[in-house]
């Protein structure tokens, strides 16, 4: 606990519990809500009234009344801070499935801020507070009344954020409990011994079964869910390797995409080649057998030929 001025003494000091019933917990003064107070106490260390301010880092779970004010030298403040029933419920599902293990490590977390305020600003506050507490019948005047109130104190913390004003921050657990028997055959795990077969009445054992009957179907709607999910992950693994190969297909395909063209660029380089040497050999061929034929004067026919025979006397 800090020793400043301006800092509140804040109770509870570590965590803030939230105990959890259903709403057949058998208690005639509860209604189920699972609520705790905040008591916020100004210790007299000055003379100037504080303002304090109450955050969460769950607004929407956590209902807090009220979420800031002034409190007088001296003088203390209940903060009631309720469970929304539908978070409630979600957490009591979570026990159902998992024991207590599963509330133990909460998240939630709540700030107190507290800082001094001027004199004036108190006093109007607090005449502005005092007439509202008498026009309580008058609905429409009391909202009016309500909304400047919590605009001033707004703009009081908005104007602290600009000063070099020192501001106390308490930050504060949040722990949830299961009441010891809420729910009746839901019941808490570990909190009351079940008595024995032999014991049971049986509206008792038909409310046993009842229960284990709920905790299996809970449990085979959970076994279906994961197997479902398996199937869905599995499926989604399957068509991502469908598209690698299908991408790596692509990729070798565009690396080779010139290959085909070189291939034929190649076979009309060497077709051509094989025409030319044929050409060639052709005519060696036929010079041998013009060499060899005039040799062996079996050629004098040609001379007899029209034209060619001209051609070739000629040439003699």
């Amino acid at each position: 606990m800090t020793d400043a001025s301006y800092a509140l003494d804040v109770s509870p000091d570590t965590a803030l519990q939230f105990m959890l019933s259903r709403g057949d917990s058998g208690d005639s003064k509860s209604d189920g809500t699972a609520r705790c107070i905040l008591t916020l106490k100004h210790p007299g260390k000055t003379n100037s009234h504080l303002a304090f301010k109450v955050k969460t880092t769950q607004p929407r779970r956590y209902l807090v009344r009220p979420n800031q004010g002034i409190i007088a030298p001296g003088s203390s403040e209940n903060i009631t801070i309720l469970l929304v029933e539908k978070d409630k419920q979600m957490l009591l599902q979570s026990f159902d499935r998992l024991g207590q293990s599963a509330l133990d490590h909460s998240k939630d977390k709540f700030l107190v801020q507290s800082c001094t305020v001027d004199e004036a600003f108190a006093t109007n506050y607090n005449a502005k507070k005092k007439e509202l507490a008498l026009i309580a019948g008058d609905s429409q005047e009391a909202s009016k009344i309500g909304k400047t109130l919590s605009e001033s104190l707004t703009g009081i913390w908005n104007a602290q954020s600009g000063v070099d004003t020192p501001i106390f921050n308490k930050k504060l657990q949040v722990k949830h409990m299961v009441a010891s028997g809420a729910g009746g055959s839901s019941g808490t795990r570990g909190t009351t011994p079940k008595p024995s077969l032999d014991s049971m009445s049986p509206d008792q054992m038909f409310a046993e079964i009842t229960s284990l009957r709920r905790k299996y179907d809970e449990l085979v709607t959970f076994s279906v869910n994961l197997t479902a999910e398996r199937d869905i992950l599995n499926n989604a693994l399957e068509q991502t390797k469908r598209d690698l190969n299908r991408a790596v297909a692509i990729g070798k395909e565009n690396s080779s995409a010139t290959a085909p063209g070189q291939a034929i660029t190649a076979s009309k380089s060497g077709f051509g080649f094989f025409t030319f040497l044929v050409i060639v050999i052709v005519a060696a061929l036929f010079f041998l057998i013009g060499v060899k034929a005039k040799h062996l004067d079996v050629v004098d026919f040609l001379f007899d030929v029209p034209v060619l025979g001209d051609v070739l006397r000629a040439e003699l």
